[in-house]
């Protein structure tokens, strides 16, 4: 190591977490200040469409007063950073409660939809990849270039409304929208994830009718990430076992197995892990399009009745609370390159 300074002998980089930590308040001011302008710019008043269409001039100016949209932008910004110092999101002109609330409400549901959808990508998407790389030239590795394809080039919105056509509608295996039957009832509420909630709680047959309904969801939501991870995978993987490395331990006699798992993927698995954490983002962004198609509670649903309503507070809630999850993910992912690699340590 260089004169004066100390060599890392690995553990948590505390340092490079607490400047990243430092650096999220001011990634969120940025969001906010971003968000504030452009939803002012939307055409539109929201105390006309919060009043109704029949309210008079004296009805929109209370509605107008009462959320603080009579006040010049200057001063309504201020006062909703303020709100946010204090932990306020904002009153949502939508459903007349805070946003905070209405977040906590519908939060879990995407979450727990977005989860799944990871769920899937990482393990069909790095075993896909992995056999494709092994394989290369044969039969897994073209079908694992199909799925790909088709990942990369089939709208999600198209896919949703196929699979719900040939899994619901065709088939009927699986529901095609909500997360439980109109006749369950949902479990206690631990957590506010069905799935989890139905373990925790014994409640089985709740269990079960929440996993078919996260099925076709889920699965839509992760073929695009799934097929950029596959061939993310397989191109680092292939990369990897034509290193020295890689021959040298195949001339000492190690199984094959060990070969590709301990030295060629844990290896390859350093680009693989920065999609990974790219691709939770988007999944927790994409699901604002899955959950309109598939009638699922969540802050999708809740963000476009916001949208199409101007519920300011409920905009820019939703969009601090994404910003605020990639954030994370992405110092998580960070994080584990050192686990993964022991040459990346800070």
């Amino acid at each position: 190591a260089p004169v004066g300074r100390v060599p890392y002998e690995g553990g948590i980089p505390i340092r490079y977490v607490l400047k990243r930590l430092l650096i999220t308040p001011l990634v969120l001011i940025g969001v906010v200040t971003v968000l504030f302008v452009l939803t002012r710019l939307i055409p539109g008043d929201p105390a006309q469409l919060a009043a109704g269409p029949k309210a008079g001039p004296e009805q929109v100016a209370q509605v107008r007063k009462d959320f603080g949209l009579d006040k010049p932008l200057p001063v309504q910004y201020v006062r909703y950073i303020q709100g946010l110092l204090r932990g306020d999101l904002g009153i949502s002109i939508q459903t007349n409660r805070p946003v905070k609330d209405d977040l906590k409400l519908y939060f879990p549901a995407t979450v727990e939809l977005a989860l799944c959808g990871v769920l899937i990508t990482v393990l069909l998407g790095v075993p896909l990849g992995v056999l494709s790389a092994v394989k290369v030239g044969s039969w897994p590795d073209h079908a694992g270039r199909v799925v790909a394809l088709l990942g990369a080039s089939v709208p999600i919105f198209w896919l949703g409304l196929a699979v719900q056509l040939l899994f619901f509608s065709h088939l009927g295996w699986l529901p095609a929208n909500g997360r439980l039957d109109t006749l369950v009832q949902a479990p206690p509420n631990i957590t506010g994830f069905y799935l989890l909630d139905g373990l925790l709680s014994g409640h089985w047959s709740t269990w079960w009718n929440a996993l078919r309904h996260v099925i076709l969801p889920a699965f839509t939501l992760s073929l695009g990430a799934l097929a950029i991870i596959s061939r993310i995978t397989r191109s680092n993987l292939l990369e990897a076992l034509s290193q020295d490395f890689i021959r040298s331990a195949r001339a000492k006699g190690l199984p094959e197995r060990i070969v590709i798992f301990r030295h060629g993927l844990r290896n390859a698995m350093i680009p693989t892990l920065t999609i990974i954490g790219l691709q939770a983002g988007a999944l927790l962004s994409g699901t604002f399009l899955v959950e309109v198609i598939f009638d699922w509670p969540g802050m999708g649903l809740y963000t476009v009745t916001a949208i199409s309503t101007l519920d300011y507070a409920a905009i820019m809630g939703t969009a601090l609370v994404a910003t605020l999850i990639y954030i994370l993910t992405n110092l998580a992912v960070d994080l584990l390159y050192a686990v993964v690699d022991p040459r990346v340590r800070y």
